[in-house]
């Protein structure tokens, strides 16, 4: 666990200024994203985009495309069991509500992988690097895999 950690953190913080200087890769994506939207998906596009949904997402066929691949591969939920530790990384509550499009969005009460919606939240879905983050209160963490692996 400290290893994954350590991993993330170290691509993603302390290399920072070499990894800037360094071309962009490819994003690849898995055949999953070629399967067409569930209807749970399309309700996570629609909380997170309000009457906007169909305008900014849905009629956008690489927007479709890159939001299926974050929801199906690049968001993974990890249950740290007792006595294994992760490195200090910033709180689920440190991260701003993606609320541009629906400004009545509210942070969960329980989190639920199950029914948790990435894109309530405005993490660095874009950014060189990866993420990770701990759910308050809960032995869980949230790992946004970099589209750049």
């Amino acid at each position: 666990m400290f290893i994954l950690c350590a991993f993330i953190s170290g691509t993603s913080f302390s290399q920072t200024k070499q990894i800037n200087q360094q071309p962009l890769t490819i994003v690849k994506y898995n055949a999953n994203v070629d399967a067409p939207l569930t209807s749970k998906e399309l309700g996570q596009i629609k909380e997170a985009y309000g009457d906007q949904a169909e305008q900014q997402v849905l009629s956008r066929q690489q927007r479709v495309k890159d939001i299926k691949n974050i929801l199906r591969n690049r968001v993974v939920f990890k249950e740290v069991k007792s006595g294994e530790t992760l490195k200090e990384c910033p709180l689920l509550s440190s991260v701003p509500l993606f609320d541009y499009y629906v400004s009545s969005l509210t942070r969960d009460m329980v989190f639920d992988p199950a029914t948790f919606n990435p894109l309530k939240y405005d993490f660095s879905f874009n950014s060189r690097g990866g993420g990770l983050y701990k759910v308050d209160n809960t032995n869980y963490y949230i790992i946004i895999k970099s589209q750049h692996q």
